[in-house]
């Protein structure tokens, strides 16, 4: 899978900017502020719908501007597609692929598959659980582009459950507020057990990719170790389904209490462990990179198996990375289909990678 062509008018700081790419390895050089992650950035939303810089689209228009335009041509299984995908201020954005309008835009899922590296890829490791949650719904989408959906349906019904909950106080519930309790519950359960599946089902796919990555990085000195931790999923081969029922009516009152939904899996985490201890709170700064380096390079490796490659996209990391870990990535370079890095100078990056280089005019 490559992408050939680029087009993005209005997005971010780019007011109207086009760009041709070849197979291979191309890199991009421009100083900060000069907009080459915004690029990279937009490529990635053709795959995901979403940034891997911010949580939702107004930062993604042009000062001042209320729409913008990401215009592609993809190259997938000798096929070209055509895709333009519309971002709206205040209204649902839209796509039309090879001059067809789509009635959902996320029906565009499946066709573009990218894997980004960047710095932000510490917090997989340091950050919040929510981080490692997106993480693995993101990669869980890719698999499975049905899972968006999922996602969508979970998050609604999560915040009624939680109005609900909010609206009732420390009250006792009425007769007629429980029953509608119950029925956003049954909901709830059902899109849980969904999303769990999901996630438990990619972390399969991972897992070994995450482990022989770590093994390679460390030079078999320090396991690295994936799992689910959930504090209500105690067996993840069990019935899920009748674990999160029984751990929301045993948390019931607290929920009431605190007009919040305390059981599910948007309190999940992912657990990393590097020679047998947490990552989070024990893992070095360079042991964290390695670590964030293992899980996105395991990401392209799950995939990869199931089509062609995904565009793997490192931005701006090279600066960051020791001599070690750089040869770690550059191993996985070989024999990918399109590779797209970005710089702020050329000296951050292996000699070899700027046979074919887009410089952004300062």
């Amino acid at each position: 899978m490559r992408i050939s062509s680029l087009e993005l008018q209005d997005f971010r700081n780019h007011e109207n900017l086009s760009l041709t790419f070849n197979a291979g390895v191309t890199t991009i050089i421009g100083r900060n502020g000069r907009g080459k992650t915004n690029i990279v950035e937009a490529i990635n939303y053709l795959a995901t719908l979403g940034s891997h810089r911010v949580s939702n689209d107004f930062p993604l228009l042009r000062s001042g501007t209320t729409q913008a335009h990401i215009k592609s041509k993809i190259t997938k299984d000798d096929r070209l597609a055509t895709i333009d995908v519309e971002i709206n201020d205040g209204k649902q954005n839209k796509v039309v692929l090879n001059g067809s309008a789509l009635s959902r835009p996320r029906d565009i899922l499946g066709l573009v598959h990218t894997v980004v590296f960047a710095p932000e890829d510490l917090a997989l490791v340091k950050g919040d659980p929510g981080d490692r949650r997106k993480y693995i719904d993101d990669f869980a989408t890719q698999m499975s582009p049905r899972i968006a959906s999922v996602r969508s349906d979970f998050d609604k019904v999560l915040k009624q459950r939680n109005a609900l909950l909010k609206s009732a106080g420390r009250r006792a519930l009425s007769e007629s507020a429980r029953a509608t309790l119950d029925v956003w519950t049954d909901q709830f359960i059902s899109h849980a057990v969904n999303l769990t599946c999901a996630r438990l089902d990619a972390l399969t796919a991972l897992r070994p990719f995450v482990e022989a990555h770590g093994d390679a990085i460390s030079a078999n000195t320090e396991d690295l170790r994936i799992t689910y931790s959930s504090k209500w999923l105690v067996d993840v081969d069990g019935d899920i389904e009748s674990q999160i029922r029984e751990a929301l009516v045993t948390r019931f009152q607290d929920e009431i209490d605190r007009g919040l939904t305390l059981v599910g899996p948007h309190r999940d985490d992912l657990e990393l462990q590097l020679a047998q201890l947490p990552a989070k709170n024990f893992a070095s700064h360079g042991q964290s990179w390695s670590i964030a380096l293992a899980l996105r390079l395991a990401t392209f490796d799950a995939l990869r198996e199931l089509q062609d490659d995904p565009i793997l996209i490192l931005d701006d990391v090279f600066a960051e990375l020791d001599v070690r870990r750089r040869e770690r990535l550059l191993a996985a370079l070989n024999n990918v289909e399109q590779t797209l890095v970005t710089a702020a100078v050329a000296e951050d990056v292996p000699a070899f990678l700027l046979d074919q280089t887009i410089v952004l005019a300062d």
